[in-house]
């Protein structure tokens, strides 16, 4: 693929679009994967025709990949060719009348508020300032629904006042307001006077650390909680901050928040991306009645 046309999608998904580099960088690899079909079957990607992208999707499932991999390098494709026709590059897009293989929607994993809370006893630990720390992180990414990006890089003016709502900073450098609850203000007060003890003073972060980055790393949250998760008796694998996030959905929605609200706690663009919580609640109440219904069990 020649160089300026990949590089000019990419610079437009930064610049029109304000994409993450993570997500950019995911772009960047779809393309070129394409990009190396095209050079062995000797063709250009840049002037693919419609049978090339066909046949890329049908090597896509001889290389067993999954419908889901799949549809998202057809959406790249979509995308990258719709700039070609923008930019004057080409006059057709071979992609217009192609449609994506069919798939199942994936329901997030969650926790129940039993293990939510079993978690959260098990990270108030002994009071040292570790388990304060952990506890702080505990709370806030269950009363926020935050990112674990969105947590470690919190600044420590957001919370210096013991504020009811705090301003986050989201995908794209959209701000959004979260509020807290009592006992999130809580954990962060008891955090506050050990914070010292991570990082230097002058840090700008909540979680303050002397790696790098100045601030506590995703993968270092990720590890605490493992150790968690196994003081809690639940297995690691069914804990993560993604996890916590889905579950500060799921359980506002089942209390009686209404989904407009939860996306905008959330940061979601689009509310499609919540309403996957309403088929969470579906299974679930579905498992119930399935399960303690007297009748769910039909009579000999």
């Amino acid at each position: 693929m020649p160089a300026l046309a990949l590089e000019g999608f990419l610079e437009m998904l930064i610049a029109e679009r304000g994409a993450a580099t993570n997500t950019v960088a995911a772009y960047g690899r779809d393309l070129r994967d394409f990009s190396d079909f095209c050079a062995r079957r000797r063709s250009q990607t840049e002037t693919a025709d419609a049978a090339t992208v066909r046949a890329y999707l049908a090597d896509l499932v001889t290389r067993e990949l999954s419908a889901r991999t799949s549809a998202r390098r057809l959406s790249t494709l979509k995308q990258f060719f719709g700039f070609l026709v923008t930019e004057g590059r080409r006059e057709d897009d071979p992609t217009a009348l192609i449609t994506g293989p069919r798939q199942g929607r994936r329901l997030p994993k969650f926790l129940t508020e039993a293990e939510v809370d079993d978690l959260l006893a098990a990270a108030a630990g002994a009071g040292k300032p570790e388990d304060l720390r952990l506890s702080c992180l505990m709370e806030l990414l269950y009363a926020s629904g935050l990112r674990v990006s969105e947590l470690v890089s919190l600044p420590l003016a957001a919370v210096r006042r013991d504020p009811r709502i705090i301003l986050v900073t989201g995908k794209g450098g959209k701000d959004r307001m979260v509020p807290l609850t009592e006992a999130a203000r809580a954990a962060v007060a008891s955090y506050l006077p050990v914070r010292e003890h991570f990082g230097p003073p002058q840090a700008p972060f909540l979680f303050p650390s002397r790696g790098g980055t100045g601030h506590l790393t995703r993968r270092r949250v990720g590890q605490l909680l493992d150790g968690l998760a196994v003081r809690a008796g639940i297995a690691p694998t069914r804990v993560s901050p993604h996890v916590l996030r889905h579950a500060f959905a799921t359980h506002l929605l089942a209390h009686g928040a209404d989904l407009r609200s939860v996306q905008q706690m959330l940061g979601h663009a689009d509310i499609s991306t919540t309403e996957i919580y309403t088929h969470v609640l579906a299974a679930r109440l579905q498992g119930l009645v399935n399960t303690a219904h007297p009748l769910a069990e039909a009579p000999d």
